[in-house]
């Protein structure tokens, strides 16, 4: 029986994550749904659902036990994350860094332990525009995650040709995510520039792994045609 691809997607229980697990099942791969979070329904017999932290050393070996299990993957999609809408002369500093922990740390985390496993493929990370577009109240966000852009330029040349990296920046999406931020009070409707759908995201990645393998996209930025920055 020939061996199926294999993805991981880290957050990939709701929104972009979810949507894009669906995606790459869709697409022929094993997908490997490393959340927190449980999916609301398990897509069929190619989908594994791990429970991980990415922010707690153990849970982030387990996952790589299970990866040693499979083999190494082809495909690392780094998307867990989470927001804040603080100002910064207002905010909470621990909250500050479970932001940083997670969207930096967790990241840094799952990266170090599957790389070693990854021979070939694609690592590709979902950022934000924020990251090149600060806004107010959105200061520790935006900069985890313009750090994890200067980390997966890094990646880039440190594992080229043989690991193509991209960046994915979606500007605003219509998901859960402004419902669970850590603190503050933030929506598509208040920011008022529209939304894509998180399905728009998957379709990236669908993309990006279509390349030939000699062909690598390093960056990719979408946003609703509302959206100014």
């Amino acid at each position: 029986m020939k061996k199926l691809p294999l993805a991981i997607v880290t957050g990939g229980s709701s929104g972009i994550g979810k949507a894009i697990c669906r995606g790459l099942n869709k697409e022929g791969y094993y997908v490997v749904n490393a959340d927190v979070n449980p999916p609301d329904a398990i897509i069929n017999d190619r989908y594994v659902y791990l429970s991980c932290d990415i922010t707690q050393r153990e849970q982030v070996h387990e996952l790589s036990k299970l990866i040693e299990h499979y083999g190494g993957p082809d495909v690392l999609v780094l998307n867990a994350g989470q927001g804040i809408h603080e100002k910064l002369k207002e905010g909470d500093p621990e909250k500050w860094m479970d932001i940083i922990n997670l969207n930096l740390g967790g990241t840094l985390r799952i990266l170090r332990a599957i790389l070693p496993y990854m021979k070939q493929g694609r690592v590709i990370f979902i950022s934000s525009v924020s990251a090149e577009h600060p806004h107010t109240y959105g200061s520790i966000y935006a900069a985890t995650k313009s750090a994890l852009n200067t980390i997966a330029e890094t990646l880039r040349l440190e594992e080229s040709p043989d690991i193509g990296v991209t960046v994915i920046s979606p500007g605003v999406v219509d998901t859960p995510f402004f419902d669970h931020m850590i603190s503050g009070s933030h929506n598509p409707e208040e920011i008022g520039w529209g939304a894509i759908q998180p399905e728009e995201i998957s379709e990236a990645v669908s993309f990006v792994l279509k390349q030939k393998g000699s062909t690598h996209i390093n960056n990719i930025t979408l946003r609703p045609s509302g959206q100014i920055l």
